[in-house]
């Protein structure tokens, strides 16, 4: 494998544009998204699927970013996944054809490219994966090689989003309320407690492998056990940032210096806390549809109504010791588990709606009784020569004949008997 990556990118703009919107309330920048990237590698290749006709305002950002788009024409009846299927056809093609080319980004939260991520990995191919935590699958997020959050690429709720620039005379002021719309504060940053089973499995697998655990190693061995790690999620803006942070914690142990920092895990020190997983709010997630459902099947609820549901109801639960920044996260975990099904919609936001656990399949009817009419069937055409397991209609039985009577002439043509002498 060459020490440098080189990076395609594989833009599915419909859903990375749509999640971000109805999740973040905020326009996708694919200059965050690249960005990104270029931290872990020379990036070859930009491409970006979607129907641009409807995507004017994105065309320029795309071109501001050297993004070659590739138009998708959509069929009369309709291809809702026709944007995955060239995105996945060309990026195996790219695959095949550039051997340089060893790693492939696609900026998507589509669960559809689980089997593209497997078979890419399957080649020898570095993946990432860069969406937000709130859309994106859960499957995905864990079958990558690291997954890049996109909210982890949010500057502080000061900065504002890159969105489609209009008219000038139309331009709305700084401060007006379409440009706060677009502000938003970056989600709370989780307790370090949270990352503590993880950095201590990362340094158990270094211990057994009798290698140093120096910062870079340690990284890539977190996310070889959690590619949805990232130490933003936790307030730092690097990973020597947050290992100073359990540093001073006193969750670890850190010795040396100049970069070149060895890790060990502390013995019984640090503060002790009681972590939850998130499985364990799924019953209370239930009992809180349950009570909801005739307004869910109505036409779903929004993310923050549900989320009021839940305080309101169990007032015990905290996102935060879930290991979830955003209610968003947690519903799409809960996605995963068939609990709920969540919908972007641009004007309501995520809409949540019943997952398939609340309407099991109907039972298999029990199999019908063979009925056998009572009626006798008719008779079957017997064909001479033919095998056959009837017997042929015998013919009628022939009238006997009668005995002939004796008549009294025949008397007399009998020999007389001799008579014994006296």
């Amino acid at each position: 494998m060459q020490d440098r990556l080189n990076i395609a990118v594989f833009v599915d703009y419909d859903n990375i544009e749509i999640g971000v919107k109805s999740t973040l309330r905020r326009e996708f920048d694919v200059a965050l998204a690249l960005g990104a990237l270029k931290e872990r590698g020379d990036i070859v290749a930009k491409f970006a699927y979607a129907n641009w006709g409807r995507q004017e305002g994105a065309t320029r950002q795309m071109a501001e970013n050297a993004v070659q788009m590739v138009q998708r024409i959509p069929s009369p009846r309709g291809d809702k996944n026709g944007a995955d299927i060239n995105l996945a056809l060309d990026s195996l093609e790219m695959a095949f054809t550039h051997a340089h080319v060893n790693a492939f980004a696609i900026i998507s939260g589509d669960s559809d490219f689980i089997p593209l991520v497997n078979k890419l990995k399957e080649y020898g191919k570095t993946v990432f994966v860069v969406g937000g935590k709130a859309f994106t699958s859960t499957i995905l997020q864990q079958n990558c090689h690291e997954f890049v959050s996109y909210e982890s690429l949010l500057e502080d709720g000061d900065r504002i989003v890159a969105t489609p620039m209009p008219d000038r005379r139309e331009r709305p002021e700084r401060g007006d309320r379409k440009d706060k719309k677009d502000r938003g504060p970056r989600p709370a940053p989780l307790e370090l407690s949270q990352a503590m089973p993880l950095v201590e499995r990362a340094l158990q697998v270094l211990e057994r492998r009798a290698v140093q655990p120096q910062l870079g190693l340690l990284k890539s061995t977190m996310l070889q056990l959690d590619p949805a790690f990232s130490e933003r999620a936790y307030g730092a803006g690097s990973f020597s940032d947050f290992v100073e942070k359990l540093k001073k914690a006193e969750f670890i142990n850190v010795s040396g210096s100049g970069g070149r920092y060895i890790i060990e895990r502390r013995g019984g020190g640090g503060p002790e806390k009681t972590q939850a997983r998130p499985e364990e709010a799924l019953p209370s997630l239930r009992d809180v549809l349950e009570t909801h459902r005739m307004e869910l099947e109505e036409g779903g609820a929004t993310a923050e109504e549900l989320e009021q549901w839940m305080q309101a109801e169990h007032p015990n639960f905290n996102l935060s010791r879930l290991g979830f920044q955003q209610f968003s996260e947690f519903l799409n975990y809960a996605q995963d588990k068939t609990v709920v099904r969540t919908e972007p919609d641009e004007e309501r936001g995520l809409v949540v709606h019943l997952g398939a656990e609340f309407y099991p399949p109907a039972l298999p009817e029990p199999p019908a009784e063979p009925h056998f009419d009572e009626e006798e069937d008719e008779p079957q055409p017997i064909v001479e020569g033919q095998p056959t397991i009837f017997e042929p209609n015998p013919p009628p039985p022939k009238p006997k004949k009668a005995a002939p009577r004796k008549r009294a002439s025949q008397g007399a043509n009998r020999r007389p008997r001799k008579r014994k002498p006296e």
